[in-house]
């Protein structure tokens, strides 16, 4: 530890208005290492990445690099010092080719003219040296997300970076992509590159780091090195406290009750004649691979996509073929979606409208909004979630990973819903976020609820499920029980290695 650091903070500070995202600060970044930030969602760990990256600047403190103090007011000051930063949410043009999206802002000119094949000739060099396998010319918006993060890592490349952060890279990759990108890591390091690795994958830290700085509610706790650490020695750092990390029990079906949701041959876009029964107090989990149609299913009951064939019944009674969301919304069916930036936020809005904005029958009278009955709903499940934010009136895009999945969360339980469809309802939130959020489908599922639960986390669904449903290419290939549905057989199942649909 004792090396001259390539990137140094020095008691950094930042906040947010009233919202105070780091404290005195203090990290120092070794060149040729993997160095991992760790904490719970709103640690202040993206932020430190952002900050040396040059997407954010500090309230004060001192930024360092190669013992030469700097200060970064836009992406590009980092770049010019060899610093570049790869986001959780990709930063690409998905209507461009590779190459263009590669070179974007960059582009090697002859007088007046891009020079397309001195781009290209720089271009294989690239891709040769660092074994990544890219068209150029492919469109980046039909790529997979693990291609299209080699892309950004290209692109940093291609900038002469010899420090990258990267925040959270692997929370949106399959398990084979995340192989592949834990590899491209090691290639990084072992050529002398410097990364920062923002995280909330314990194992992927422990594997890749050489040094891991845990940090919590804007400060530093402790840096040591990766080799003398341990998942349960982090998590107790992290959150000043233990946290058990097995699953409760979720089952609390109402044994003898029929069913609140069945599904029955339905199909749809990329999935076909797919039934299933969810009781009161039960769990169902969708396992499957990534494009096995798993999503598309819930999408598809939710009414967000339309169904081809089947019927989905609600209390014994049909859902209309043709129906919306809110059709669903209204007979009881709520749904997390699978990117909440995306699909279940509306980012530039306070807490309080995101959470009452489907519900706005609620808090209305003949067409005239009710002001106070907004913020009492508001306050009641900001209170019921332990949702940390300054107020209701709070952006919802200054609060961590976590918090926002919570106000996603709110919105779905403020009308009482008799059905929650969830679709990785932990994706990007730390292991305390976790556990609040499995604590509040055990308190859904306790009150008579059913649950329809997506996850790409196998741990997860065999922790939370009472019944499994295994999806491949867009088909059921089995239906187990809790008993039934081991690691082994869902994942044979998911890979299409048995012929047994019962397991």
């Amino acid at each position: 530890m004792t090396e001259a650091p390539i990137v140094e903070t020095v008691k950094i500070s930042k906040t947010y208005g009233a919202v105070r995202a780091l404290r005195h600060v203090s990290i120092r970044f070794r060149a040729g290492t993997v160095h991992a930030l760790v904490g719970e969602n709103g640690a202040g760990k993206s932020t430190i990445g952002k900050i040396v990256g040059g997407a954010t600047d500090a309230s004060d403190g001192r930024l360092f690099v190669d013992g030469a103090e700097v200060r970064f007011t836009r992406p590009r000051d980092a770049l010019a010092v060899g610093i570049a930063i790869v986001h959780q949410e990709l930063a690409l043009l998905p209507s461009r080719s590779v190459i263009d999206n590669v070179f974007l802002g960059i582009e090697t000119r002859k007088r007046y003219a891009i020079a397309a094949r001195e781009q290209r000739r720089i271009f294989g060099e690239l891709v040769e040296r660092w074994s990544f396998a890219l068209d150029p010319d492919a469109i980046v918006g039909r790529m997979s997300t693990g291609d299209q993060q080699k892309v950004e890592i290209v692109r940093a490349l291609a900038r002469d970076a010899r420090l990258i952060v990267m925040d959270e890279p692997t929370a949106r990759l399959t398990a084979p992509e995340t192989a592949q990108f834990h590899e491209i890591v090691r290639r990084l390091r072992a050529q002398g590159k410097t990364i920062i690795l923002v995280s909330h994958f314990l194992g992927e830290v422990l594997e890749l780091a050489d040094t891991i700085t845990v940090m919590r509610d804007g400060e530093v706790i402790r840096t040591s090195d990766a080799s003398a650490e341990t998942p349960d020695a982090l998590i107790r750092s992290m959150l000043g406290a233990d946290l058990d990390p097995n699953f409760v029990p979720a089952s609390e079906r109402r044994h003898g009750e029929p069913p609140v949701l069945e599904v029955r041959g339905l199909s749809g876009t990329k999935f076909r004649d797919v039934s299933l029964s969810v009781h009161p107090g039960e769990v169902v989990g969708i396992a499957g691979m990534v494009g096995s149609g798993r999503s598309e299913l819930l999408r598809t009951i939710f009414g967000a996509e339309p169904a081809s064939s089947g019927q989905v019944i609600l209390d014994g009674r049909p859902l209309a073929r043709k129906r919306r969301p809110r059709h669903a919304l209204a007979r009881g069916i709520a749904m997390l979606p699978e990117s909440r930036k995306d699909e279940g936020l509306l980012l530039k809005r306070s807490v309080r409208e995101n959470i009452v904005l489907p519900h706005l029958s609620m808090v209305s009278k003949r067409g005239v909004l009710s002001a106070d009955r907004e913020e009492r709903l508001a306050v009641d499940m900001v209170e019921r979630l332990a949702i940390k934010c300054p107020g209701t009136g709070a952006g919802v895009n200054a609060l961590s990973g976590g918090n926002q999945q919570k106000v996603v969360l709110a919105k779905c339980l403020l009308n009482n819903p008799r059905v929650l469809l969830l679709d990785e309802p932990t994706r990007g939130v730390d292991v305390g976020a976790k556990r609040a959020i499995y604590d509040l489908i055990h308190e859904f599922v306790r009150a008579g609820g059913a649950v329809v639960l997506v996850s790409s986390e196998l741990e997860e669904v065999l922790g939370l499920a009472d019944s499994v449903v295994v999806m491949r290419r867009g088909q059921m290939t089995a239906s187990l029980s809790r008993e039934q549905a081991t690691e082994e057989r869902v994942l044979a199942a998911a890979f299409g290695t048995t012929g047994d649909g019962q397991g």
